[in-house]
């Protein structure tokens, strides 16, 4: 399967400065996060950047959560 569109892409769309849902929270932060890596389809290379750089993440569960809404929405 082919990705279209970056996982950073497909988490834009999934802000909302008004929801305290953990993946829009988590959308929300990421927006303001200038380092993120915005090009990148990856999950391993994703994974490690926000382990080592998503402060703002308060479990990587999230981030599995949205990468599995990333995939599903691709297919």
């Amino acid at each position: 399967m082919e990705l279209r569109r970056s996982f950073y892409q497909f988490l834009m769309t999934l802000r909302n400065p008004n929801s305290h849902e953990e993946v829009a929270e988590f959308a929300n932060n990421a927006f303001y996060d200038h380092s993120f890596p915005k090009q990148e389809r990856d999950y391993d290379v994703i994974s490690r950047y926000l382990e080592l750089n998503g402060g703002y993440l308060s479990s990587m569960t999230i981030f599995d959560q949205a990468y599995q809404m990333y995939l599903d929405s691709e297919a």
